[in-house]
C-alpha cells in the first residue's frame, strides 16, 4: 500500500461502508462498485462533498462551484443531502455520512457513521484535565509532518496556545505566526507565548481594506452563507494568503469553542450544555474548515481540536467541567496550565474576528454606506449571499469581484425598502403615514 486512498480501500473491501467509521481522519471519498457508488465525509464533513447525481452517473467534488459549471443532467432528488443555494440538482454529502447510489434506479440510501455525543460523562477534575491533556497530545502529534518544524497559528488564547505548547514540547523547534490590521490585533499577547516557547515568530499587519477585499475570496473558498463564519474565517484566509516562503502543514487553534462553548458567556449550566448540543447539531455545512481556504494559497491546514477522538471527549464532558470556579473553557486551561504562562491561561476568550477587527471592519464599511446600525447584521447576509451567488453559483473569479460595490448595491436595495413612495392625494385630504418597510431578509435555504 502507498497511500491513505489504498488504506480506506483495503478497508472497505473488508467491512464494506462500516469502514468509514473506524477511520479517524480528514477526508472526503467516493468509492465504486459496480452498480453503486459509496459517498463518504469524515466525521466533521472537513472536506466538502457535493454531488449532482443523474440516473446511470454521479457528478462528486469537494468545491460545488465545479458542479454549477458542470453541463451535466439537471439531476435526481437527495432526500438525505443538503441542497446548495441556487444550484439546481447539486447537493452537499452531510457530516459523517456515507450516500450509497444505486447507478440503475438512482436511488440513495444514507449510512451515519459518526455522530455527536449526547450523553454526558462526570469524572473527577484531575481525570478530566489529564485525560483532555493526553488525547489532545496524540491529536497534534499525529499531524506534525516529517518538513521541519511545524507552524501554528497563534493568538495568544488558550486554544491556538494549546495547541503551540503540545506541538513545541513534541517537535522542539516550533515556527509561530500571528495576524492582525492597523485598527486591532492581539501580538503582545502572542508574543508572550512566543516567548515563552521560543518560537520563530512572525507578526503579519493587514490593513483593513485589504483584508475586506478577501471577502470574495474566502466566500469562494469556503462557500459558505453564514456571514458569523465568514467573519471567522476571512482573517484566517487573509493569513493563508499573506504567508511568504514555501508551502507549509499549518495548526490552528480553530475550533475548539464548539465542544466547549467558548463562545457562550452562560454561567447557567443547563443553558450551556443546550448551546454545546445546538452547535453540534448545526455546525454542518458551514465549511468552517474547507482546506480550500488554505490549500488556494499552496498550505494545509489542519485542526487538532476537531480530530475525532478529542471532539468525541470534548463533547461527552459535562458542563460543569467546561464552566468551571467562574472560568470558560476551564478543563482546556487547567489540562494546558503547567506548559503555558499564567497569563495566557487565564486571558478571557477573544475571537479571532474580533482581535483582528475583523467585525467591526465589516459593519463600518456598511455603515458607511448609509445602512442602519439595527439593519447591519441582515446587510451583512445579504452581502454574503451576493458574494456567493457571484463567486460559486454563476462562476465571477474573486479577483474580478469587489467587496465595496456589492456593500454599494446591498445598501441601495436597503434604502429603496426603507423609501416608501407617498401617493398623490387631493388637496385637504388626510395624510396617510406607510410603515416602514421591513428589512431584506435571507433567501431561503435552495433557492
Amino acid at each position: 500500500m502507498t497511500g491513505d486512498a489504498d488504506l480506506l480501500l483495503q478497508l472497505f473491501h473488508r467491512y464494506g461502508i462500516h469502514a468509514f467509521r473506524l477511520v479517524n481522519g480528514r477526508y472526503a471519498a467516493t468509492v465504486a462498485t459496480g452498480q453503486c457508488v459509496y459517498l463518504a465525509t469524515d466525521h466533521a464533513g472537513s472536506v466538502p462533498l457535493y454531488i449532482r447525481p443523474g440516473r446511470g452517473e454521479v457528478f462528486a467534488s469537494t468545491e460545488a462551484k465545479t458542479l454549477a459549471r458542470h453541463g451535466g443532467p439537471m439531476g435526481l432528488p437527495v432526500p438525505s443531502a443538503r441542497r446548495v443555494r441556487r444550484l439546481a440538482g447539486v447537493y452537499q454529502v452531510p457530516a459523517g455520512t456515507v450516500l450509497a447510489i444505486d447507478l440503475k434506479t438512482g436511488t440513495t440510501d444514507a449510512h451515519r457513521t459518526w455522530a455527536p455525543a449526547l450523553s454526558r460523562r462526570i469524572v473527577d477534575e484531575d481525570e478530566a484535565v489529564q485525560s483532555l491533556r493526553e488525547v489532545l497530545d496524540t491529536a497534534v502529534r499525529s499531524r506534525l509532518g516529517q518538513d521541519g518544524p511545524p507552524l501554528v497559528v497563534l493568538s495568544g488564547g488558550i486554544d491556538s496556545s494549546g495547541v503551540a505548547a503540545l506541538a513545541h514540547r513534541a517537535a522542539g523547534a516550533l515556527d509561530t505566526v500571528s495576524m492582525g490590521t492597523e485598527t486591532s490585533d492581539e501580538f503582545p499577547q502572542a508574543r508572550v507565548v512566543a516567548e515563552h516557547l521560543g518560537s520563530h515568530h512572525r507578526e503579519l499587519t493587514l490593513q483593513t481594506s485589504d483584508l475586506l477585499a478577501r471577502l470574495p475570496h474566502t466566500i469562494w473558498a469556503a462557500e459558505s452563507l453564514d456571514p458569523d463564519i465568514i467573519e471567522y474565517l476571512l482573517p484566517l484566509n487573509s493569513l493563508y494568503g499573506t504567508l511568504k516562503g514555501p508551502q507549509r502543514r499549518i495548526l490552528t487553534g480553530y475550533g475548539a469553542d464548539i465542544p466547549l462553548a467558548g463562545m457562550h458567556r452562560e454561567d447557567r449550566l443547563p443553558d450551556l450544555d443546550s448551546a454545546v448540543a445546538y452547535d453540534m447539531e448545526t455546525f454542518d455545512g458551514l465549511n468552517e474548515m474547507s482546506p480550500v481556504l488554505s490549500t488556494m494559497y499552496g498550505h494545509w491546514t489542519t485542526h487538532p481540536y476537531w480530530d475525532r477522538e478529542v471532539l468525541d471527549h470534548l463533547v461527552s464532558l459535562e458542563a460543569g467541567l467546561k464552566r468551571r470556579y467562574g472560568r470558560d473553557k476551564w478543563v482546556l486551561r487547567a489540562a494546558m496550565a503547567e506548559l503555558l504562562p499564567h497569563e495566557t491561561v487565564t486571558r478571557p476568550k477573544l475571537g479571532v474576528h474580533e482581535g483582528s477587527g475583523t467585525t467591526s471592519a465589516f459593519s463600518l464599511i456598511l455603515t458607511e454606506h448609509g445602512v442602519p446600525e439595527e439593519s447591519v447584521p441582515s446587510a451583512k447576509r445579504q452581502v454574503v449571499q451576493e458574494l456567493f451567488d457571484r463567486t460559486v453559483v454563476n462562476g465571477e473569479h474573486p479577483d474580478h469581484v469587489s467587496t465595496w460595490d456589492v456593500v454599494g448595491e446591498v445598501a441601495d436595495q436597503l434604502k429603496e425598502r426603507r423609501t416608501v413612495p407617498s401617493a398623490r392625494r387631493p388637496v385637504g385630504s388626510p395624510q396617510l403615514h406607510a410603515a416602514p418597510a421591513p428589512g431584506l431578509q435571507p433567501a431561503p435555504e435552495g433557492d
